[in-house]
């Protein structure tokens, strides 16, 4: 199981403070969308440039996936050497352009969460089912608290596709978070678009 442990947030409400990775490949199936987090221990950055080398040109990374939570970001760094780098900005990018590497990191690299902004598409949902998986959003624009909450810059790969490298982060207390896509077919972002066509035909309707 995840190492985890619960605490009261200033709503009342209970967020749950997990670390990563985990061993337990199904642990993640207890969450429900809706729930809240942060995140201890190691975050793994990810974007475009990285996935394609990885799935399209057969390129296998030497970093540990299984049981790792991904972010998409292509962070603002500075060298400090050889393979070295210290943080300066790192924010999340959109996902959904992403979305057709979501089965290929779950089945074969054994990811099972991955962060980022504006949710995957819906035919992700049956991935995320089939392997446990969940959709983290975080707050958009909030860049300058997630890079406090990066305590280093521990490894990198691919970096000739600089920024769009393969990162790996030690975070601490990482978030919040929000489960915006889980592992029962609920999303969120769905839901949000239901009531919004909802609202729509209502307003149609008194014109």
């Amino acid at each position: 199981m995840a190492s985890e442990h619960k605490g009261e947030t200033l709503t009342g409400g209970t967020e749950r403070h997990l670390s990563f990775p985990i061993a337990d490949l199904d642990a993640l199936r207890e969450l429900r969308a809706g729930d809240r987090l942060r995140i201890d221990g190691h975050v793994i950055g990810i974007r475009d440039a990285t996935q394609i080398a990885m799935f399209d040109r057969g390129e296998k990374p030497r970093m540990d996936l299984s049981g790792a939570v991904l972010i998409h970001t292509a962070p603002n760094v500075r060298k400090l050497g050889p393979g070295r780098y210290e943080k300066v900005c790192i924010g999340t990018t959109t996902s959904a352009r992403m979305n057709r590497f979501t089965r290929g990191l779950m089945e074969r690299y054994g990811v099972r969460a991955i962060i980022g902004k504006g949710g995957l598409l819906a035919d992700s949902l049956p991935v995320l089912e089939e392997f446990g998986g969940v959709y983290l959003a975080i707050t958009g624009g909030a860049a300058a608290l997630e890079t406090t909450q990066i305590e280093e810059i521990e490894e990198v790969e691919f970096e000739e596709l600089l920024p769009e490298c393969l990162w790996k982060f030690r975070v601490r207390d990482f978030g919040p978070l929000v489960v915006a896509m889980d592992s029962h077919g609920t999303s969120l972002y769905e839901g949000v678009t239901a009531k919004a066509r909802d609202k729509l035909a209502e307003l149609v309707a008194r014109l």
